[in-house]
């Protein structure tokens, strides 16, 4: 069997930039372990999976280790794929995900939007393990299904080196570092504890699902530009409107191939 499978880089006009994500475009469903094993082999931090059924596409993402209930990145490059070489008459589709139905449009100036549940951290005790496996001090954290850790500067932000392995055994699936930003509203950065393969990701768009109405409540503004610091660095605009999360980036793709299963 043959599956057509596209590697996209996404949030960033720069090849090379953003966050790296497998897209395979399945005729049906195969069966989870199948998924999973294709996860392993694409070796990168998510892979997604969709199947076109009627006028929505049912979407899946899958980690090297294990499938997650969102994942942004993997969805605004499915939407590129899509627009781009599936379906070249459309400017909106929908997903059915684990999270519900996600939306994303293409926009005049060929960035992609995606429609995304909010999902507000709320305040916690900072846990000790954060004392002990950050340089900074942390100036509060926030839970969601990513910990938020708010930093008091971009510098700490950017400088930040986290000791992983004291953190695998906290309940989030992404440790998330924040800060205000100089140039944009807000940085961050986000860690898998467990990413054995890919500890820090490169651009985490469901992280902003937690991000966005986080800064926005703290700013008092609901459209806001977002710039995650890792490497190969991505941008985000975002915007909050009542229980839904707003982003918009570009893709850039890499490879267009087939895999054979």
């Amino acid at each position: 069997m043959k599956i057509s499978m596209y590697q996209i880089d996404a949030f960033t006009k720069t090849l090379f930039g953003g966050n790296p994500a497998a897209i395979c475009h399945l005729p049906h469903w195969l069966e989870d372990q199948t998924l999973q094993n294709i996860a392993v082999e694409n070796n990168l931090a998510e892979t997604g999976f969709f199947v076109k059924k009627d006028n929505i596409y049912e979407i899946r993402w899958f980690m090297p280790h294990a499938e997650i209930d969102l994942c942004g990145h993997a969805t605004l490059a499915s939407a590129y794929v899509i627009f781009n070489y599936l379906d070249t008459s459309i400017n909106e589709v929908k997903f059915s995900s684990k999270s519900g139905i996600l939306k994303a449009k293409k926009e005049d100036n060929g960035a992609i939007t995606l429609d995304f549940p909010s999902r507000p951290p709320e305040p916690v005790e900072i846990p000790s393990e954060i004392h002990q496996a950050l340089k900074a001090k942390p100036i509060a954290t926030f839970a969601a299904r990513d910990l938020v850790i708010r930093l008091s500067s971009e510098e700490e932000v950017l400088n930040e080196n986290p000791k992983l392995d004291l953190l695998k055994d906290l309940p989030y699936l992404c440790i998330v570092i924040t800060a205000e930003g100089k140039h944009v509203d807000f940085v961050s950065r986000v860690f898998d504890a467990n990413g054995i393969i890919q500890p820090e990701d490169p651009v985490t768009g469901s992280a902003h699902a937690s991000l966005v109405p986080f800064w926005a409540k703290k700013l008092g503004k609901n459209d806001l530009k977002a710039q995650q610091l890792s490497a190969r660095r991505g941008e985000l605009d975002c915007k909050l409107e009542g229980d839904r999360v707003f982003l918009s980036g570009h893709s850039v793709p890499y490879l267009i191939g087939e895999i054979e299963i």
